[in-house]
């Protein structure tokens, strides 16, 4: 049975539920929620555990050990998360189409080639023989046994009856699965390596406008943005001006994975890491003179939120931290003493490797200077309504083949995946357990070198004064001259990783003298390149000139910061063209013209330039490079970070190629696609918004919806998903409430996970905000009370005082042996 008749199912059921008069159905519903109040029996403790409950539905926990702590954590994350956390794991282990029908197959493919389920599987083996041993092994077992106690002895969440799920506990193999979805999420390759190797077989006067040189000095240093790359650039084996089109052959099958890498979260509903903003600031810069540290994970939006947050304290310990599901260790997190937040490094751990086949033997491969055959091993995919499907997934010295995933074999050139989260030992439980442990620079430092996939930043401060940042990532070396943005040759020694760099190779800052550390995804400065899918430099740019203009900063003025809603990244693209959208534009256009030539970037909810740049974007790209690219490769690059680096450079290289549109016979020239583009943007925009440019205004056709996973399907949609509410901000401004290239209107995709704000001189006062709320089970009080605040920008205390927490308590439940 398909997942819409399942959904359809549940549908109708709900229906019937919602006519039944008396109070069976809300008994029903009412038996599911979290109890907060009274007392429970929770097995495996060593004594009573206290947990009281603040008006925002956050546990502040005590325990009288860590055993005592984690078994109880996992008891209230699951009465809370407990459907989330099965998403997940079906997700991350490709066993979605179990429960939601053959629509999940392809998902489910994808996951299993990745080789997440098999790695995991031996991670957990291997920390099954030390779970005695005190730390973060440990804490994980007890934290799942208080996740099983809950789920064998509570009612199953309602989205398991809709659709028919059946409860089965969960383990260690099911955490480090998720946590390879982590890794998975922030791994852009899968998007961009087809895409940009798409371009490069184009020839390299079409590669100009990407930017993939690294700059020493790192991207916020000045530097000429808008020149586009060399002309007749190396072409590869093909010499100067020459395409490299060695890799031709499998373009159709990189175009059909980088779908399907896209449509796999989507299909599942479930959150996606796309990027973040952080800065600390010492106390040479605050007005407290203690230093002050800020975060806001960007993360794609869902109902439940990604975060859910728990206070704990053992009289050995004590952190309030925000935690994902199935994971006992807090990700961010901030004591008295000391906190830390998170960015997405972006550095490239992915390589797809095309392998050349024996021609006498198809499963054997050329290796170095022999033939070496891959492996393969079966594993069965069930499906709901349907037959069991048996994969034969295969594996090269180099790693998985993705080929894999794409069912049918189209005797394709086999591409294989290297992947740094398959390849490490990456002691990333340990890295976060130490991390919550962390009040020093050489404590904080040891636990971020233990992070090796995905990268993070880590962005840290304590209350004796001390900041700092850390590209944490296992880092492979590479031969010389070796670009793995583009599809690499498994014949030669392109794909070799010789070894790892050491941990302080990587980029870092520790105490520096201007005072403060921004990191918001940009490329870092170092001598040795890290290659990556870097974002905007703009958004650190703009952070960066807020926070060096000799301000004091405080938990109040730096609010304005992570709400700020402008860039020059707008106005940067379109400096180039102005005087062609003057001479496009009808007299009764020219108004809107000039909105944009007054325009300084910002995203402001009544403004209307934005609405002109972001559907005027859309007709450039979708006029320029789609002839070239076709539709399934430009809608790839179309959702890739390497377009935002593409834009402006292309808008000021007037004789670039991209400007001939290749179905006509003639030539086209910059003027003509710009006239095209801007003729398209103002009929979108009068068709879609009405004939009264006046009353266009951003916040108008940009909103953001929190979708639930069965929000997909009506009427379900209005009892799960959380808005839409009209918000400010937009892609790759501080504010990062990001919508994707495309036409109007835009829904939010992803943003601010959180808004973290901590002056150490009064940590006890720290602001935060969830999305949505923290529970995820419908219709708790707690399940949508945070969505406007988010919203609306605001912010609410996150207790950590004694005397606070005992103030906002709303409920204590004890959960006792």
């Amino acid at each position: 049975m398909s997942v819409g008749r399942w959904l359809r199912r549940g549908a109708i059921t709900l229906a019937v539920l919602a006519a039944i008069a008396g109070a069976g159905a809300a008994w029903h519903v009412h038996q599911k929620l979290p109890v907060r109040d009274g007392e429970l029996q929770l097995s495996g403790l060593s004594a009573p555990v206290t947990v009281r409950y603040d008006e925002w539905g956050v546990p502040h926990v005590d325990a009288r050990n860590e055993d005592d702590l984690y078994r109880a954590l996992g008891y209230l994350h699951a009465q809370d998360r407990l459907f989330q956390m099965e998403m997940l794991r079906r997700l991350s282990r490709g066993e979605l189409a179990e429960v939601l029908g053959p629509k999940l197959v392809e998902t489910d493919r994808l996951f299993r080639t990745l080789g997440i389920r098999q790695r995991a599987d031996e991670l957990a083996t291997a920390s099954s023989a030390i779970t005695a041993q005190p730390g973060a092994i440990r804490a994980l077992y007890a934290y799942l046994d208080g996740v099983n106690q809950y789920q064998a002895t509570r009612p199953a969440p309602l989205e398991f009856e809709i659709l028919g799920i059946p409860k089965r506990p969960f383990t260690a193999a099911d955490t480090y699965s998720i946590a390879g979805y982590l890794a998975y999420s922030f791994a852009a390759a899968f998007r961009t390596e087809p895409a940009l190797t798409a371009v490069r077989d184009l020839g390299p006067d079409y590669l100009r406008i990407f930017d993939l040189d690294w700059h020493p000095k790192g991207a916020l240093e000045p530097q000429a943005l808008n020149a586009p790359g060399p002309r007749n650039a190396p072409g590869g084996p093909n010499g100067p001006g020459g395409a490299d089109r060695r890799f031709a052959d499998v373009a159709p099958l990189l175009a059909r994975l980088a779908a399907v890498s896209g449509r796999a979260a989507e299909l599942a509903g479930l959150p996606q890491f796309e990027g973040s903003n952080a800065w600390v600031v010492s106390g040479s810069r605050t007005a407290s003179g203690k230093p002050l540290l800020a975060g806001d994970p960007h993360i794609a939006y869902s109902t439940p939120a990604v975060w859910w947050e728990a206070h704990l304290r053992t009289p050995q310990f004590e952190l309030y931290g925000h935690h994902l599901a199935l994971n006992p260790m807090a990700l961010l997190g901030h004591n008295r003493r000391f906190g830390w937040s998170l960015t997405m490094f972006q550095n490239d751990d992915v390589d797809l490797i095309a392998e050349k086949v024996n021609p006498a033997n198809p499963n054997e491969v050329w290796i170095k200077d022999r033939w070496v055959a891959m492996t393969s091993r079966q594993e069965v995919l069930k499906v709901k309504g349907q037959p069991d499907q048996v994969l034969t997934l295969r594996r090269s010295p180099h790693g998985p083949i993705v080929n894999d995933a794409i069912p049918g074999d189209r005797g394709e050139r086999p591409v294989a995946m290297w992947w740094a989260f398959l390849e490490t030992e990456n002691p990333v439980m340990d890295g976060f357990y130490k991390l919550g442990r962390a009040d020093t620079l050489d404590k904080a430092r040891e636990a971020a070198s233990l992070i090796h996939a995905p990268g993070l930043n880590v962005v840290w401060a304590n209350a004796t004064g001390d900041i700092a940042w850390w590209a944490a990532a296992r880092l492979p070396m590479r031969p010389e001259g070796v670009n793995p943005t583009f599809i690499l040759d498994g014949a030669t020694d392109e794909a070799d990783k010789p070894g790892f760099l050491p941990f302080s190779a990587n980029p870092h800052e520790e105490n520096p003298a201007r005072g403060y550390i921004v990191s918001a995804n940009f490329q870092p400065p170092g001598d040795t390149p890290v290659p990556g899918y870097y974002n905007l430099a703009e958004r650190g740019a703009r952070l960066d000139g807020l926070l060096n203009q000799g301000k004091r900063w405080d938990v109040q003025n730096s609010q304005a910061l992570q709400l700020d809603v402008q860039t020059d990244y707008g106005p940067r693209v379109l400096r180039p063209i102005i005087p062609l959208l003057r001479g496009s534009a009808s007299a009764e256009e020219q108004s809107l013209v000039e909105a944009l030539v007054r325009w300084n970037g910002a995203y402001k909810a009544d403004a209307v330039a934005p609405v002109l740049f972001q559907q005027l974007a859309a007709e450039l790209l979708r006029a320029a490079m789609k002839d070239e690219l076709g539709d399934a490769q430009f809608e790839n690059l179309r959702r890739t970070r390497a377009l935002d680096q593409a834009l402006p450079r292309l808008t000021a290289d007037s004789d670039s190629p991209w400007w001939d549109d290749r179905s006509t016979p003639q030539r086209e020239t910059q003027t003509d696609i710009v006239r095209k583009a801007w003729k398209a943007a103002v009929a979108h925009l009068y068709e879609t918004l009405g004939a009264d440019s006046t009353k266009w205004r951003w916040d108008s056709v940009h909103t953001l919806m929190h979708e639930h996973p069965l929000g997909k399907q009506k009427p379900l949609d209005k009892i799960f998903n959380v808005g839409p509410f009209p918000v400010p901000g937009g892609h790759e401004v501080p504010n990062n409430l990001a919508q994707r290239n495309g036409s109007a209107p835009w829904g939010v995709v992803y943003g601010p996970s959180t808004r973290r704000l901590i002056d150490f001189a009064k940590p006890q006062e720290a602001l935060g905000v969830n999305p949505v709320g923290q529970s995820g089970v419908w219709p708790d009080a707690h399940y949508r009370d945070q969505a406007e605040l988010l919203a609306k920008g605001q912010y609410r205390r996150e207790w950590l005082d004694e005397a606070d927490v005992k103030a906002h308590a709303r409920g204590m439940l004890v959960l006792k042996p």
